[in-house]
């Protein structure tokens, strides 16, 4: 089986949700980086996790880290191969060093911006992910996601469940979707059945 649509699954915390996404085909796993955040994955964490998969990449997630400090970081995470961070600078100066890139902005802050923003996004070849503290969709936000689909690469990481999946990425015409899991109960249980249910709808026969 394989997904109809990009994915990545933001945030890994857990050996669970990596291996459910990685068995699923997604894209991409996420691991926040940023060492303030309660979601941090030191380096061994993260060596032992991504020890256990494969057909899958890596994606370092960064807010506000400088360009060199961010070098520096990924020299202890050798298998990441992505970048995600919320400062478009930075991911500019990035270009051509050999990593893929993914520019992070809530979408409040997305209608504000100029066309030109995606332009350059599209040119540069860094994926735009739309996140939002809101988990619904207004009228206005899918057409301003359309509008930005037509001139970028747009995943979405808000208003996303499993009736509205299918329809959202049809009438909006994104490239993809992230999706995030949940801290495990205990070792190895937790509770997949929403993320589980997205997936499904997503699945194609190869």
């Amino acid at each position: 089986m394989a997904l109809s649509t990009f994915v990545k699954i933001n945030s890994i915390t857990n050996l669970t949700d990596a291996r459910y996404g990685a068995g699923m085909n997604v894209n991409l796993l996420g691991f926040n980086l940023d060492s303030n955040s309660d979601k941090y994955i030191s380096p061994a964490v993260f060596k032992e996790i991504s020890g256990w998969l494969s057909g899958v990449d890596f994606v370092g997630e960064f807010t506000h880290e400088s360009i060199h400090g961010l070098l520096e970081i990924l020299n202890e995470y050798p298998t990441i191969t992505w970048i995600e961070h919320d400062r478009i600078e930075e991911l500019k100066a990035l270009v051509g060093k050999g990593y893929a890139l993914i520019y992070k902005m809530n979408l409040e802050e997305v209608r504000k911006i100029e066309p030109d923003v995606a332009n350059e996004l599209n040119q540069s070849g860094i994926i735009f992910h739309v996140v939002s503290n809101q988990d619904t969709l207004s009228e206005d936000d899918l057409e301003v996601l359309k509008n930005l689909a037509e001139k970028c690469k747009v995943i979405l990481g808000t208003g996303i469940n499993v009736q509205s999946v299918r329809t959202l990425l049809d009438d909006t015409g994104i490239y993809g979707i992230s999706l995030s899991g949940s801290d495990e109960i205990k070792p190895g249980l937790k509770d997949m059945d929403e993320l589980a249910e997205i997936l499904e709808q997503l699945e194609i026969e190869e």
